[in-house]
């Protein structure tokens, strides 16, 4: 399950299949958009040249506490004081709206821009450590995909971003070198 904060960290996309393709998607307009669409944020697109260093950034970090936390490592007083002061970023209003004759809340945002988005992909991450375990945030065990995940299976044993893509290659992988050898 594809979570507002894995989308963005793993916007820095490398070959899972070990080839040399790598991108930084973050810069592009049209990733921008895609996001900003599948998560119903908004911002301007494309980012000016401040939000995407403040964004890298911010990935940067967020990647660094994943990887910290997926190993075990409790949250810091500092890395909760970071997370912290990036959701403060977040200025929203609560309006209750009707959907389908069901009552919501809605957080609607006061203003519209990349801090903006930050704050609610941090708000995210901080939702999934106090709801969920950070225990279950996993890096994908292909070393050439390398992307951030939360594990949401009953056994806890995810080992892959995506059992069809990766799980697959590196099956084949094992089973190339068994044979080889």
């Amino acid at each position: 399950m594809d979570r507002l904060w894995t989308d963005f960290v793993n916007s820095d996309y490398h070959d899972w299949r070990g080839g040399d393709g790598s991108e930084d998607r973050l810069g592009k307009a049209s990733w921008q958009r895609d996001f900003l669409d599948r998560w119903q944020l908004h911002a301007s697109v494309p980012a000016s040249s401040e939000d995407e260093m403040a964004m890298r950034y911010f990935r940067n970090e967020l990647l660094a506490l994943g990887a910290r936390v997926s190993s075990g490592a409790s949250l810091t007083n500092e890395e909760q004081h970071w997370l912290n002061s990036v959701m403060e970023a977040e200025h929203v209003k609560r309006r209750l709206t009707s959907i389908d004759q069901k009552l919501k809340i809605q957080l609607i945002p006061a203003e519209a821009h990349w801090h903006q988005v930050m704050a609610e992909v941090a708000a995210d991450f901080a939702l999934t450590l106090v709801e969920g375990d950070g225990g279950r945030i996993r890096i994908c065990d292909n070393s050439d995909c390398r992307w951030m995940f939360y594990d949401d299976t009953r056994s806890r044993t995810q080992k892959y971003c995506d059992d069809k893509m990766c799980g697959n290659l590196m099956k084949v992988r094992r089973f190339r070198a068994k044979r080889k050898s």
